[in-house]
């Protein structure tokens, strides 16, 4: 569970750099949400509401600078490429639930779903900050078809940032089908620059050593895209835990720059026959599903993602 996870925090920064103090973590509530800040200055804000669905943005890395897109939530930066407006930032939905679409933001889609917060269940500061969240998702109709809790956790240490993202999906009004497309899950997307499109240094590689779109459709504990922000480069570790629903998920991942993790899309991963990646949720039931997105320096081998994801796996 989310609320033991110190000793393997703990363990992962002495893997990962010399160990110093540990900085102090704050989250605060907000007309908006919840502001997470790390030795008072901000690393993340989780919104309620952006679009259709809860989301954290901005998302500050390592270096001081954001390491997800700002758009469309902020159109200032012109380098950013204007599509896909349900990417936003880090999210969690997902395409075809009950056969309701809520991946995907367009209004003229009568198939939309909304993702609604509901409340917060835990907001606590500490050497690792906690927002625990309720949501419920709800058709085009407005009725309900399931609920999900949220257990999010934010730390640093010795220049390296981590969101612990679990999520817990109950069936609360009858049986619930997540459906087979590539379009879900947990969903990251990074800034214009670090994109491997960009052609400025972009890259992805998974535990098996695969790269760019040798990465898509495939399972693997882990992700790592790496690219430059304001000419430093840094790197998303996006690591799926053992214990998660269907580990080790497939990545829906882009060399445009989304981030997926999906482990419902197995159809359009691979040559499997239509709707074999499909999950029937009983009634009454739950599943989780549990991610570590962390924020690094340098490229995969500089940010020591193996071993960070060693010590998150135990």
């Amino acid at each position: 569970m989310m609320y033991r996870l110190a000793v393997p925090v703990l363990l992962s920064c002495f893997l990962l750099a010399a160990v110093s103090a540990q900085a102090e973590v704050t989250a605060e509530k907000t007309d908006q949400g919840v502001i997470v800040k790390i030795d008072g200055k901000p690393f993340t804000e989780y919104l309620a509401c952006s679009g259709t669905k809860p989301i954290l943005w901005p998302v500050i890395g390592p270096t001081g600078k954001p390491v997800t897109r700002a758009w469309p939530m902020n159109s200032d930066n012109a380098d950013e490429r204007q599509d896909h407006p349900h990417q936003r930032s880090i999210w969690f939905t997902h395409g075809n639930v009950n056969g309701i679409d809520f991946w995907d933001e367009n209004p003229k889609k009568e198939t939309r779903g909304t993702t609604k917060h509901l409340e917060f269940v835990t907001v606590e500061s500490g050497p690792q900050a906690k927002v625990v969240s309720r949501n419920a998702w709800l058709g085009p109709d407005g009725k309900k078809v399931l609920e999900d809790e949220r257990r999010l956790t934010f730390g640093a240490e010795d220049g390296v940032r981590w969101i612990d993202y679990d999520i817990t999906l109950r069936a609360t009004e009858g049986p619930v089908t997540f459906g087979d497309t590539k379009e879900g899950t947990m969903g990251v997307r990074t800034p214009a620059s670090m994109k491997v499109d960009a052609k400025k240094g972009g890259r992805i590689v998974n535990a098996e050593g695969l790269t760019d779109k040798e990465a898509w459709g495939k399972q693997s504990p882990w992700v790592d895209y790496v690219g430059p922000v304001d000419g430093e480069t840094v790197g998303i570790a996006f690591m799926n835990h053992p214990s998660s629903f269907r580990f080790p998920t497939y990545w829906h991942v882009r060399t445009y720059g989304l981030f997926a993790a999906n482990p419902f899309g197995v159809g359009d991963f691979t040559q499997a026959e239509e709707g074999a990646g499909a999950y029937t949720l009983p009634a009454g039931e739950s599943i989780t599903l549990k991610y570590r997105l962390l924020f690094h320096k340098g490229d995969t081998k500089e940010g020591k993602v193996a071993e960070a994801y060693e010590a998150y796996a135990k």
